[in-house]
């Protein structure tokens, strides 16, 4: 209760909030899923434009980057404006910049549209979905987000397939522009994001009362908005607590690393003498398995036994996946390949499933869209390195 009565009212834990679970379903399945989908497109692009896998690679980055830098700026058109409408601008951005992408001469052209332009929809989808969860569940919310996160690998398992399909039908233009066609879908999701509504009904000295504040208090009010409005776009008061820090430590670790298998597990099985359609199939192999990893986390974690342990449940999921990427270079043939995306499905689910429920569980609700600005523009940074350090040793080890 003491979380209910932070927010100001009792969180439904259902009825509508299965469909907002839905949109967010749709609209972080595309955040997450295109910059590691795209990377199917990335061997034409480079032969088409005369590019360097490593300058193609930092076009997935530039795009989470972006995702994740937006985070703050999010936050606060959320707070102003509500998830609503938020989600359909971003499903704008989104499918405009694919489309516009689609007629780039250039690699400098794919950065600022995909990656900049698309990245930034991105982040507005990604914020807008998560904070709205957090005002319709509390008793059900790892669930919820569990749900919700699961978006991503079930979006992954259609879209690699689909990329290549496209891209042998159509080739790398034609295919973005299908794919930005396919992502104004997040403006529906937005759609169903309706604002949460309080049935309290205040009494009628209390709406006096309210009425005679307003008007004593107005200048007060208006400095004490933009103080608030400025602290809600860069919160630095989190860097007090203890275990945010610890969180954004661990966190910032993890993300550094975390894409760079996935945008390049692909290329990693051609050069292994995998045939093309079979290596894009390990990315769904892996999307498949995390589609049901990810709500099953949620369920285990939405038990009595787990939930006040969320945090060490968190713990357990970084360390099995990373365990997961340590055998991966000692991989050689196609089956064992299979069998390490299964597993790469099974940790990166579970991380992801927890990742931002333990944020919640850590700031509560009501700090949560601030905390999660703050932490999302902090991990833009690895975010952005990872990839291309990635592609920097493997072009120097090949090159050995």
């Amino acid at each position: 209760m003491h979380r209910a009565n932070e927010l100001g009212y009792k969180p439904l834990d259902g009825g509508w909030g299965w469909m907002v679970v839905f949109g967010a379903h749709i609209s972080i399945g595309f955040a997450y899923s295109t910059p590691k989908a795209l990377s199917i497109f990335f061997k034409e692009i480079q032969e088409d434009l005369g590019a360097s896998y490593s300058e193609i690679a930092w076009i997935s980055s530039i795009m989470l980057a972006a995702m994740y830098a937006g985070g703050p700026v999010s936050s606060v058109l959320v707070n102003r404006f509500g998830s609503r409408p938020i989600v359909i601008l971003g499903g704008l951005m989104c499918g405009l910049s694919m489309v516009t992408a689609s007629f780039g001469s250039s690699i400098i052209y794919l950065y600022f549209f995909i990656g900049v332009i698309g990245g930034c929809g991105l982040s507005l989808n990604l914020n807008a979905s998560l904070t709205i969860i957090s005002k319709y569940f509390l008793a059900k919310r790892p669930l919820a987000n569990g749900l919700a996160m699961a978006g991503s690998p079930v979006f992954l398992c259609c879209l690699a397939p689909l990329n290549q399909y496209l891209l042998d039908k159509f080739g790398w233009r034609g295919s973005l522009f299908v794919l930005g066609g396919l992502m104004l879908n997040c403006c529906v999701a937005g759609a169903l994001m309706r604002p949460v509504l309080s049935h309290r009904k205040p009494s009628s000295s209390v709406l006096q009362n309210k009425v005679e504040d307003q008007t004593i208090k107005c200048h007060t009010k208006l400095k004490a908005s933009c103080m608030e409005n400025a602290k809600m776009f860069l919160d630095v008061s989190f860097f007090k607590d203890r275990g945010f820090i610890i969180y954004l430590i661990g966190n910032m670790m993890f993300i550094f690393g975390a894409y760079a298998p996935i945008v390049f597990l692909s290329a990693y099985a051609i050069n292994q003498g995998v045939e093309e359609y079979s290596a894009a199939y390990l990315l769904s192999i892996t999307g498949f398995v995390d589609m049901f990893v990810r709500p099953g986390t949620g369920l285990v974690a939405n038990s009595k036994w787990i939930r006040p342990r969320i945090q060490y449940f968190f713990s357990f999921a970084m360390i099995f996946n990373g365990a997961c990427h340590l055998l991966c270079p000692l991989i050689r043939s196609y089956p064992f390949l299979v069998v390490y995306a299964v597993f790469f499905g099974i940790g990166f689910g579970m991380v992801f499933a927890l990742i931002f429920e333990c944020l919640m569980d850590l700031m509560g609700n009501r700090r949560f869209p601030s905390a999660v600005g703050l932490v999302t523009i902090i991990e833009c940074f690895p975010m952005l390195l990872g990839p291309p350090t990635a592609a920097y040793s493997t072009a120097r080890s090949t090159a050995e």
